[in-house]
């Protein structure tokens, strides 16, 4: 159910089983209370609530999780991990804040930049978000079919150059 604060603020409820992949383009604060399985791409805020029960790869701006997670999640400002939270999978964030008797499984990478405006990539965290293999990005970057940049030897990627990218690529 979508509904609207007094701040205008689009908030969609999501008590119920769901499989699929669900995308925001505009913000949104999205809550899930049941169980969801598929992918999610947020913009906004998502909250796992822990009661909820979630098998997906998450990529958003702002993410809280309460309840079961299993799943890699890619957070461009924040992840916030509550206490009765059980995580397995791998973190990318710039910042993260985990309450005591919280359960994490996994790899956590804390990303150099200030939130999803300046956020640098390397080629495994690209890797890990696009949900491909390294190989794909390395080729990609190489060819010049990708937007990257050399820092030495290693290439690196600009969040928002790749979110164009993505774009123009679903156009096709």
């Amino acid at each position: 159910m979508l509904k609207r604060d007094k701040n205008e603020k689009k908030i969609l409820d999501v008590d119920a089983s769901m499989q699929g992949t669900l995308t925001f383009k505009d913000p949104v604060t999205l809550r899930i209370n049941g169980s969801f399985e598929g992918k999610l791409d947020t913009k906004g805020s998502l909250i796992i609530s822990e009661n909820a029960s979630v098998r997906a790869n998450i990529t958003g701006d702002e993410i809280v999780v309460g309840g079961k997670l299993t799943g890699n999640i890619v957070a461009a400002d924040s992840l916030r991990v509550l206490s009765t939270a059980h995580i397995v999978g791998d973190i990318i964030t710039p910042s993260l804040s985990v309450e005591k008797g919280a359960v994490i499984h996994g790899k956590c990478q804390m990303l150099t930049g200030a939130g999803s405006k300046g956020n640098i990539l390397n080629i495994e965290e690209l890797a890990m978000y696009l949900e491909v293999e390294v190989s794909n990005i390395l080729e990609w970057a190489n060819s010049g079919k990708i937007p990257a940049f050399k820092e030495g030897n290693d290439w690196k990627f600009e969040r928002p150059k790749i979110e164009e990218w993505i774009a123009k690529e679903k156009a096709k």
